[in-house]
């Protein structure tokens, strides 16, 4: 078993298609689940452009192996277009909460040094009558995560009417660790955790969960840019 996440920049109409209609099992060989969204940029205002990016896209994905992915890139429609932009490909370590369209994952699945990268990925069905909570509590822990010295990359996602995803890589565990739980002592630095502690109280969410994952490789370019991964 390997995740993807790809990010590419597509032709509206391919967009549009890959948000409708997605890809699956039934129609990629190889593929366990996939996760089609258009780009937000964290912490952009509610209503425009920068929130909901129709022409960039991404797609987080579970495969069986990677001769999977190799041929999804080289011979379907959707990922000859997604192999022009940029992926990773990730090793599954552990997660917190679960999603029903991926029901074999264990809640842990390996080990991690504190110094090593990581990639971290949300996925969450929301309740919709909770979005004005969810964007209250949620838009300062996105600022918290795109402008923390620790990560490298970090976006957010959605696909109408209720999915949305973030993604983001970071230099080490320790950085990613310490900003969850808010340990450097400064007010700004509980978001997430403050946000955590609110979602317990009334749930954002039909279903959350949160992955961890160690990167393997990095492939293609995104906004110019190589070497996003620190795999040394």
């Amino acid at each position: 078993m390997i995740h993807t996440f790809h990010l590419a920049e597509l032709p509206p109409a391919v967009t549009a298609r890959a948000l409708l209609r997605g890809s699956s099992g039934a129609t990629t060989p190889g593929l366990d689940h996939a996760e089609c969204l258009a780009l937000m940029r964290l912490g952009a205002p509610t209503i425009s452009t920068d929130r909901l990016q129709l022409r960039r896209i991404a797609v987080f994905a579970q495969w069986r192996d990677e001769d999977a992915v190799d041929r999804f890139l080289s011979d379907d429609v959707l990922g000859r277009h997604l192999a022009t932009g940029w992926h990773v490909r990730l090793e599954y370590l552990r997660r917190w909460s679960r999603l029903a369209a991926l029901p074999g994952l264990p809640a842990r699945a390996g080990g991690w040094d504190q110094d090593e990268p990581v990639v971290a990925v949300t996925v969450a069905r929301m309740r919709l009558p909770e979005v004005p909570r969810f964007l209250r509590w949620g838009k300062p822990v996105e600022r918290q995560v795109r402008d923390h010295p620790g990560t490298t990359l970090a976006l957010a996602a959605f696909r109408p009417p209720h999915t949305i995803s973030t993604f983001s890589v970071w230099r080490t565990v320790r950085e990613m660790e310490a900003m969850v739980h808010g340990g450097s002592g400064r007010p700004a630095a509980r978001r997430h955790a403050d946000a955590m502690v609110e979602n317990r109280r009334r749930g954002f969410h039909h279903e959350f969960a949160t992955f961890r994952f160690r990167p393997l490789s990095e492939h293609g370019v995104w906004e110019g840019r190589t070497g996003i991964v620190p795999l040394g």
